[in-house]
C-alpha cells in the first residue's frame, strides 16, 4: 500500500522526499481527497471532493437509528406541533379522519412513489405501524403459500427467515453468516417455484450493502430500512418495498410499505385486517388511527428530497460522503474497514482501531468535537458512522478530521 502511496504522492504533490511520511501525517484529508486513486470505494473514487467548509454545529450526528434529520424539517415539525395549517391547533390534536390530515396522507403517499418512479405502475403505497419488524410478519403472512426464498446477509434477515418459517418453507439461498457478515454472497443460485426472494439491501450493522439486484421472474421483496431514498435503482423490480422511517425518512412511528398489488391474493389462509395489505390499501393507509406526527414529518423530509434534487441528488452527496470516510479508512494506519471493500454501504461505514490503546484518546476527541453516535454495534465492535441523506458532507469532514489528527499525535 505505502509504495503505491509514495508514487501518487512524488507524481501529483510536491513534498520533501527526506521524510514524506511526516510529511503525509501533517496534511488533513484535502490531501487525502488527491489519491482516491487507490479505490477506497469502487467506483465512488472518481469523485473528485474538495475540503468541506465546516459550519458551527450543535452535534453532528451519525446514530444509526433514529438519526438526524434535516433542520427545516425540525423546525416545521415543531411549528405543525404548536399550531397546525394556522388552525390554532397542534399536529397532535387534530383528528386523523380531518382533511388537513387526510391531505397529508395522500400527499405523503403519492410523493413516495413519485420519488421512487413507481406512479402509474400499479404500485400503492402506505405508511403503517410496528417498524420493519412487523413486516418480517405481514410480507410472510400476505404472501409465503408455499417456499420463500431469502439472502441472508446480517442480523435483521436473520430475525425475517425465523418470522417467515411460521407460515411455509424457507430456503436460505446463500448466507454471509460465515464471515460475521462482513460481506454479500454473489453469484448464488434462486431455485425455481418461489413465491418470493427476500432481500436487505443495506445492513446498518454491519456496514454492507447489495449493489446489484437478482434478475429473477421471482417476484422480489425487499427491506430498505437504512438506505431507502438514498441512491438510485430499478425499484419496479421489487414487488414490495418495506422501510422504517427512522433512518432516512422522518423520526420512529412509521413505515413506509410499496405494494404491487397484482403480488397479492394469492395465499389461501385468512389474513387478520390488521395484518392484511389489502385492508390497508382500501382504507386510505387510515385501517387504524396512523402515527399522525411521524407521518406529517417523513412528508416534510420527502418535500424536502424532491426540492434537494430527489433520489439523483442524494445519490450524488451520499457518494461524496462515503468516499471521503473510506480514504480516510484506507489510508490511514490507525483504522481498518469491517466490510468487504466491493460491498461496502454509502449509509452505514463500519470500522475500528488498529490499536485498542487509543481507544481512549479517540473517543475523547470525537466527544470533544461534537460528534454523536458513532459507536459500532455491539455485535461488530468498533466505530460506525451512519451517514443518512440529512447529515451534511460537513459532518464527514470533522469526523476525518478527528481520524487524521488521530494520527498526527500518534
Amino acid at each position: 500500500m505505502y509504495s503505491v502511496l509514495k508514487a501518487v504522492i512524488f507524481q501529483q504533490i510536491k513534498i520533501p522526499r527526506g521524510n514524506p511520511t511526516r510529511h503525509l501525517l501533517k496534511t488533513n484529508f484535502l490531501f487525502r481527497g488527491k489519491l482516491r486513486g487507490i479505490k477506497p470505494f469502487g467506483d465512488a473514487n472518481k469523485t473528485k471532493i474538495s475540503r468541506p467548509n465546516i459550519q458551527s454545529m450543535k452535534k453532528h450526528n451519525f446514530s444509526a437509528g433514529p438519526s438526524i434529520l434535516p433542520q427545516e424539517v425540525l423546525k416545521q415539525a415543531s411549528d405543525a406541533v404548536l399550531n397546525f395549517n394556522n388552525l390554532d391547533l397542534s399536529l397532535l390534536e387534530i383528528s386523523h379522519r380531518s382533511k388537513d390530515f387526510v391531505d397529508v396522507m395522500e400527499e405523503a403517499r403519492e410523493l413516495a412513489l413519485e420519488l421512487l418512479g413507481l406512479e402509474g405502475k400499479g404500485y400503492k403505497a402506505l405508511f403503517l405501524q410496528g417498524g420493519a419488524s412487523q413486516q418480517f410478519v405481514m410480507a410472510a403472512y400476505n404472501l409465503l403459500e408455499n417456499k420463500a426464498g431469502y439472502l441472508n446477509t446480517g442480523t435483521w434477515s436473520d430475525k425475517a427467515i425465523k418470522e417467515a418459517k411460521v407460515f411455509g418453507e424457507v430456503v436460505e439461498v446463500a448466507s454471509s453468516k460465515d464471515k460475521n457478515f462482513n460481506y454479500i454472497p454473489k453469484g448464488f443460485d434462486i431455485p425455481k417455484g418461489l413465491d418470493y426472494l427476500h432481500l436487505t439491501t443495506n445492513n446498518t450493522i454491519f456496514g454492507t450493502q447489495l449493489k446489484e439486484i437478482p434478475d429473477t421472474d421471482v417476484p422480489l421483496i425487499a427491506d430498505m430500512s437504512s438506505d431507502i431514498f438514498s441512491r438510485e435503482l430499478d425499484f419496479s423490480k421489487f414487488s414490495i418495498i418495506y422501510a422504517g422511517a427512522q433512518k432516512n425518512m422522518g423520526p420512529a412511528g412509521t413505515t413506509l410499505v410499496v405494494v404491487k398489488e397484482d403480488i397479492l391474493g394469492k395465499v389461501t389462509r385468512q389474513i387478520p385486517n390488521i395484518l392484511s395489505y389489502e385492508q390497508h390499501i382500501s382504507k386510505g393507509s387510515m385501517y387504524n388511527t396512523p402515527p399522525v406526527f411521524a407521518v406529517y414529518t417523513s412528508l416534510l423530509t420527502l418535500r424536502w428530497l424532491k426540492a434537494k434534487g430527489g433520489i439523483s441528488g442524494a445519490a450524488e452527496e451520499n457518494e461524496k460522503k462515503a468516499t471521503l470516510i473510506y480514504s480516510e479508512i484506507d489510508l490511514n494506519p490507525l483504522f481498518k474497514g469491517f466490510a468487504a471493500q466491493e460491498d461496502r454501504s454509502t449509509m452505514n461505514a463500519t470500522f475500528n482501531l488498529t490499536e485498542d490503546n487509543l481507544k481512549e484518546t479517540f473517543d475523547t476527541m470525537v466527544k470533544e468535537a461534537g460528534i454523536s453516535g458513532v459507536n459500532g454495534h455491539r455485535s461488530v465492535g468498533g466505530y460506525r458512522a451512519s451517514m443518512y441523506n440529512a447529515l451534511p458532507l460537513n459532518s464527514v469532514g470533522v469526523l476525518v478530521d478527528v481520524m487524521s489528527e488521530l494520527e498526527r499525535k500518534a
